[in-house]
């Protein structure tokens, strides 16, 4: 991948853990990969590897926008943050042979003097849906922020709260999210990875050893979704207003058909 510097575009082999307490106690880990990329100079592949990893603004926020960048700069300026331009790094599994599902993505905002000015986390539900939160962490990339949006079928919404942990990755990722709801034990997700070089030996490495990844990690938590249930964890009903939107969503999607 000689178009795209080793120094701006890099992939980490992660291992990813949700750890669940409580009446009906689960504790899931499965492996996978992530990429880290600068929003200016996104990878682009020599043309026979553009299937395995695509980075598309139809994937993120509201996807409408021209770029991710500029559906970034859109929802910061929604919520009064003055972003003049500066450096911004995205976590995020691509898009590979046209599928995509990306849990978790992550924004770390830095400003004109590359200071870092805040993170935004973009969480991904298994029904189609997103949802950002706006996150100035401390020194340790710590943050905490109310839950608003429907994830999983067994934790509600109201009354949870999200203790993020969100460090810019290095040679080491290490992120951490515990979500915090009324009289119930929290749950708890991790990832932790390692820094990779994003050459074209490495993510051909990657993909074979962890072939269509989004699919494989959408089917995982669909089945271990599938055995909570059948073991008995009762369902949260999800809000009415979230599938109205989605039902818009779709339709804008396919034109109304």
């Amino acid at each position: 991948m000689a178009s795209t510097p080793a120094d701006t575009s890099v992939l980490y082999e992660c291992r990813i853990r949700h750890v669940r307490r409580g009446r009906v106690a689960n504790d899931f880990t499965y492996s996978s990969y992530l990429w880290l990329v600068d929003l200016d100079r996104l990878p682009h592949l020599p043309g026979p590897l553009r299937p395995l990893a695509g980075f598309t603004p139809a994937d993120h926020f509201t996807g409408t926008d021209i770029s991710i960048r500029a559906g970034l700069e859109d929802f910061l300026a929604d919520r009064g943050v003055s972003f003049t331009g500066g450096r911004v790094l995205m976590l995020t599994a691509a898009r590979v042979l046209g599928y995509v599902f990306n849990p978790l993505t992550v924004y770390w905002v830095r400003d004109a003097d590359d200071r870092l000015l805040c993170v935004v986390a973009e969480v991904h539900n298994t029904y189609g849906g997103r949802h950002a939160y706006l996150l100035f962490p401390d020194e340790e990339g710590r943050a905490n922020v109310a839950k608003e949006f429907y994830v999983s079928p067994f934790l509600p919404i109201e009354g949870g709260v999200y203790r993020m942990r969100l460090p810019e990755p290095d040679d080491q990722l290490s992120i951490a999210i515990q979500l915090d709801v009324p009289d119930a034990a929290p749950f708890v997700a991790s990832v932790h990875g390692r820094r990779r070089a994003a050459t074209t030996r490495e993510l051909l490495r990657l993909a074979a050893r962890h072939p269509l990844a989004p699919l494989a990690v959408a089917a995982r938590i669909r089945r271990q979704g599938i055995a909570l249930f059948l073991r008995g964890l009762p369902v949260m009903p999800r809000p009415k207003a979230d599938r109205s939107a989605q039902r818009i969503k779709d339709l804008t999607k396919t034109g109304g058909q």
